[in-house]
């Protein structure tokens, strides 16, 4: 299912990011302790009502040296495009500017719902301040306070009133969905080209579900797949190149409708901080990963560079240590053909179920090697059984006797001996603690 996209749009000050981190509460922090995942949030999942969608705080979309009036417009003219439903923040204490004028004419073209904020109304007695905010023709205001909370759940069943409905999944369970993440210039459309271009792939392309989106379904050695698009992938223009923080924001709605992600680097410039972000997103989502080192071919190389390369992306990505890496040129096609073989791999450890007695088996060898932590109390975990819940990702549940004493690092070493079990090549696992019941 993809997610509904509600968007923060409004001029400087007005409260954005106060009231996106509001929204997503406790969600932006890191699930995982584990390093090299920036924290640095624009874009993250929020749950209202059961209803979970996603969230932009335009307010961390860098335009660089531009104007102040021309980088708000960008910012609504993105937040525009990617959002089923706007979030308009304007200051109740300042009342309407010439600025808020602006972007209410821009929302008006788009024909998008939008839901108008009125923010700092922390005292109930500023409310008569609404009345002016109707004549930006936007509809009802909501007075709110992010840095209190107050009319929050109000303003979140308006928009909900406009989330597009849950659509049916598009594609069967064995087709493999994938898609290419990874910052501008990097390679993905040359590396599509490459797959496609390989004999005995046969194409065709589909409608999906993202506007404007087209997908490309193909099949090789009896293997059906579908690289995913989002809308707006070929759209060239300042707006969408002003900024890689863009392509963050593409990469989150291909990663939502794919269940294997290629992250690509650019094996000739290296590795960047964006690339670490945008990789960090497919983790959390829990899809399967593969790590591709692109433009092989233009990297002077001997016979240790590859090896370095591979320990660089070890130590800069080590959240993604399950994910293999593969290195290739779509320029020249060579190594191409390696891909495809280790996307299937991990599809299948995505989707891999353990046998439960086998899996306590290696539970229980695992405690004995290294036997449960102890609290500072003197209590030690007990882990009574465990079961595999679910796949893609795989999840597992461990019935113990107090939660709170599974240590982050005890997890870690139980996800190591899983994996030295069963594999699980290209896929986060996650593993829960739940109390056993008496």
């Amino acid at each position: 299912m993809v997610k509904p996209v509600f968007a923060i749009v409004g001029r400087p000050n007005v409260g954005k990011s106060t009231i996106f981190n509001r929204i997503v509460g406790e969600r932006v922090s890191i699930v995982e302790d584990k390093p090299g995942i920036t924290r640095d949030r624009i874009y993250h999942s929020a749950e209202w009502l059961n209803q979970d969608f996603f969230v932009i705080d335009t307010g961390g979309i860098d335009m660089g040296d531009e104007p102040l009036i021309e980088k708000m417009r960008h910012q609504a003219e993105l937040a525009i495009d990617e959002a089923d439903v706007i979030c308009f923040v304007v200051n109740g204490r300042e009342g309407i500017t010439a600025a808020d004028e602006e972007i209410a004419q821009l929302l008006h073209r788009s024909k998008k719902p939008v839901i108008l904020a009125v923010n700092k109304m922390d005292d109930p007695s500023l409310h008569e301040k609404l009345y002016e905010f109707y004549s930006l023709g936007l509809g009802e205001p909501h007075p709110v306070s992010g840095s209190h909370g107050r009319g929050f759940g109000d303003m979140l069943d308006a928009a909900k009133e406009y989330f597009p409905a849950d659509k049916p999944p598009e594609y069967d369970d064995e087709t493999i969905r994938l898609s290419l993440i990874g910052r501008p210039n990097v390679g993905k459309s040359s590396l599509v080209n490459a797959i496609l271009g390989e004999e005995r792939v046969i194409v065709s392309d589909i409608p999906g579900t993202t506007r404007d989106a087209v997908d490309t379904a193909f099949k090789k050695d009896e293997q059906d797949y579908v690289v995913i698009d989002t809308a707006g992938m070929r759209k060239r223009g300042k707006v969408y190149e002003s900024t890689e923080k863009y392509s963050v924001l593409r990469a989150l709605k291909a990663i939502e409708r794919s269940n294997v992600v290629l992250v690509l680097i650019d094996g000739e410039e290296g590795i960047i901080e964006q690339d670490k972000k945008i990789a960090g997103y497919a983790h959390e989502a829990g899809r399967a990963v593969v790590i591709v080192v692109n433009k092989w071919d233009a990297v002077e190389k001997d016979d240790k560079t590859m090896r370095e390369f591979e320990n660089k992306i070890r130590d800069e990505f080590a959240y993604l240590d399950y994910a293999p890496i593969v290195f290739l040129s779509a320029k020249t096609k060579k190594r191409v053909q390696h891909l495809l073989p280790v996307v299937n791999q991990v599809s299948e450890s995505h989707n891999l179920r353990v046998p439960t007695n086998v899996l306590n088996d290696v539970i229980v060898d695992a405690v004995t090697m290294n036997p449960t932590p102890t609290s500072a109390g003197g209590r030690r975990l007990r882990i009574n059984y465990t079961t595999q819940v679910s796949v893609a990702p795989p999840t597992f549940i461990l019935f113990v006797n107090d939660p709170d004493l599974l240590h982050f690092s005890y997890r870690r070493y139980l996800e190591n001996r899983i994996r030295d079990a069963f594999g699980f090549a290209g896929t986060p696992i996650h593993i829960l603690a739940r109390k056993k019941r008496d």
